[in-house]
């Protein structure tokens, strides 16, 4: 089989993740063998491959966050079957077989790609949003990159609560994406100013903060928090293959700004909150299935190189993602 394996730490992907040939694994006691149908591509795929979230892990190391595909082997006291479709959050599913522990995955009623975004993208959008962000029916929520993998799942577990939500976002295409899944106010940032809508038509402030770019866009959300509002940090892309801080400018000046506004900055990583997976994956998966939570995918149909198909294409999937041109959660598809 083949994985890719990240030979020397670095922020340019494409550089230090290698495609390399293994030995397809055998499961242990308590796990499973999966055959990866669907990997997920993540903003996290570069700052893990850079050393970011674990300092003392040294290369090599394999990449990857998470997988859709059916069990074809069964460990000693693993309770699933051969054949099973299923999605699993775990490091290394950058591979066309992995081994993951039973009580990782989350069964599914059929191998649909649509699934596979709930695992990182919708767990984390919903989990931050509820016990961080704390959000509740009237708040006025603020997402930025809303049309992408986790900012779709977003605007919409914040328009389920009955939030005002404004969304930011590159084209026109993508207010038009945000429009259907029920944005109040989508913000194309290349032809409208950020600040300057937010001043004149949210001169009182935004409530709620989900943000994930950093650099001065961080800055334009913190200087339009309401009264006792809550900025939610779920990463800082716009850093990711520089500065590790994002472009951040406020750190002197923030606990000020915290102070007079009686508002907090708060960090979400999502393993931290690995208890409320299993709830808060069952509600989503419950959400689309009764028609009421939409997984939009980008599996690169309108890249110049086609569709990503194959694991030698999750190189391109990243960089795709990197532009901005996609719209939902990038996907690569790996043959049965």
């Amino acid at each position: 089989m083949r994985k890719i394996t990240v030979t020397q730490l670095g922020t340019k992907f494409a550089e230090v993740a290698k495609l390399v040939e293994a030995a397809i694994p055998t499961p242990g006691c308590g796990e499973v063998l999966i055959k990866n149908r669907y990997v997920g591509i993540n903003a996290s795929d570069v700052n893990y491959a850079a050393g970011r979230y674990d300092p003392s892990q040294r290369p090599p190391f394999d990449a990857g966050f998470e997988g859709l595909g059916y069990v074809t082997a069964v460990g000693e006291k693993a309770n699933l079957k051969v054949g099973q479709p299923v999605v699993y959050l775990s490091n290394g599913a950058f591979a066309e077989y992995k081994t993951v522990a039973a009580k990782q995955v989350v069964p599914l009623p059929e191998v649909d790609p649509r699934y596979l975004p709930f695992m990182l993208s919708g767990l984390t959008a919903a989990i931050s949003l509820d016990k961080v962000g704390q959000i509740r029916k009237g708040d006025k929520v603020l997402i930025t990159a809303a049309a992408g993998g986790t900012g779709q799942f977003a605007v919409q577990w914040c328009k389920l609560t009955g939030c005002e939500v404004i969304g930011t976002c590159s084209s026109d295409d993508k207010v038009k994406f945000l429009k259907t899944i029920g944005c109040n106010r989508p913000i194309n940032y290349k032809k409208e100013n950020l600040e300057l809508v937010l001043k004149a038509e949210y001169p009182h402030g935004v409530d709620v903060v989900y943000e994930s770019i950093g650099g001065a866009v961080f800055e334009t959300c913190l200087n339009n928090l309401a009264v006792g509002g809550r900025l939610i940090v779920i990463g800082a892309i716009s850093g990711y293959t520089t500065s590790f801080t994002g472009g951040f400018k406020s750190s002197s000046m923030l606990p000020l700004k915290m102070l007079q506004l009686s508002a907090s900055l708060r960090g979400f990583f999502l393993m931290h909150y690995s208890k409320d997976f299993k709830e808060y994956m069952m509600r989503l998966i419950s959400l689309f299935k009764q028609g009421k939570l939409i997984s939009s995918i980008d599996m690169g149909e309108t890249t110049p190189g086609g569709a990503f198909v194959g694991l030698e294409r999750v190189y391109d999937a990243v960089e795709h993602m990197y532009s901005g041109q996609n719209i939902g959660k990038v996907i690569v598809e790996l043959p049965d």
